[in-house]
């Protein structure tokens, strides 16, 4: 099949087409106008979609080398995300449906990153453990088969993406914290500062970052924030080291509880090439797999919602029109 895949989740307006047994296109525009607020505004990030999804929707067509009509199919992102963001994309899944007379499903945000790993490894087959890692959301997820997931923990506060923007705003390096930070750490010493790290009851597979980025702000007031722009590498490097300390542990954990060897990363924080890097060398002394998309796949994009939706419409499992956005839709 051909298909379309829209994502219109958050800040990132996204198209990808998928046919062939391939990906033909994936074409990305951000949104670099919430830079100038140190956050997602809805209302901007909206207003923005409405302006780019047609033009992001055509280059994708054109890159992949296809015109609406070849269209068999459309994907799209129903949730989670910001209301307003996931409308603008569902409407016009709707309404390219009907004029093209074609259908369309909704697809899970969270189950397209997971499907992101297969267009980087197409031999991927489950099961296998997921860490779903992003600005709005962190979770281990069991993967039994396609289609068939099980939350096995979850953050109990501040996902560890927004942790890192929280920071990063705090230290002042600009939003998206997470590459900020993760440039600075590069000449820092993570062992300068000691930041604790949240286990929360022994073996339990949830999360908690609330506290670590109390814990740098107290840092922070402490020495002073001249001090602290003296020590800018070292404090990121160390909030780094906190956080994939956590995330690392836990996952390799929820491997060896469900006995699973294999390892996928998923979202916008596993772009990390630290955390990346560690999941490696933590799972292989574990006897564990690891795998994670190219860092292009990683973020929202339309490719994983076009291969997460050829998984469905092949099976004939299209969505009502009727379908309406879900912003806080989990598995």
């Amino acid at each position: 099949m051909i298909v379309l895949g829209i994502e219109t989740s958050c800040d990132d307006t996204s198209a990808g087409v998928w046919g062939g047994n391939s990906l033909l296109s994936n074409v990305i525009s951000t949104q670099w106008v919430h830079r100038n607020f140190g956050g997602v505004v809805p209302e901007l990030a909206s207003r923005s979609h409405i302006r780019l999804i047609v033009p992001v929707i055509e280059q994708a067509l054109y890159e992949a080398g296809c015109g609406k009509k070849d269209i068999q199919g459309i994907a799209v992102t129903y949730g989670p995300g910001l209301a307003g963001s996931l409308l603008v994309g569902l409407s016009t899944a709707k309404g390219l449906s009907l004029a093209l007379n074609v259908p369309f499903v909704g697809i899970n945000h969270l189950e397209g990153h997971i499907w992101a790993n297969v267009l980087s490894h197409p031999s991927l087959e489950p099961p296998f453990v997921a860490l779903i890692a992003s600005g709005g959301h962190t979770q281990l997820v069991l993967v039994q088969a396609w289609g068939k997931y099980r939350i096995l923990g979850r953050t109990r506060d501040d996902a560890a993406g927004e942790a890192f923007d929280k920071v990063g705003k705090l230290l002042q390096v600009g939003f998206p914290g997470g590459p900020a930070i993760e440039k600075l750490a590069q000449s820092g010493n993570p062992k300068a500062v000691r930041f604790p790290r949240a286990f929360l009851e022994e073996g339990s597979l949830d999360f908690s970052f609330s506290g670590i980025k109390t814990a740098v702000l107290n840092h922070v007031q402490a020495i002073g924030f001249e001090n602290a722009l003296e020590q800018l590498s070292n404090i990121a490097a160390a909030f780094q080291e906190a956080v994939i300390d956590v995330l690392v542990q836990k996952t390799v954990l929820a491997g060896k509880k469900t006995n699973v060897r294999r390892i996928c990363l998923a979202g916008g924080v596993t772009v990390n090439r630290a955390l990346q890097a560690r999941m490696q060398q933590t799972g292989a002394d574990h006897g564990m797999d690891v795998f994670f998309p190219t860092p292009a796949l990683c973020t929202d994009n339309g490719g994983m919602i076009a291969r997460a939706g050829v998984f469905y419409l092949e099976q004939g499992r299209f969505s009502d029109p009727t379908l309406a956005p879900n912003p806080s839709l989990n598995f």
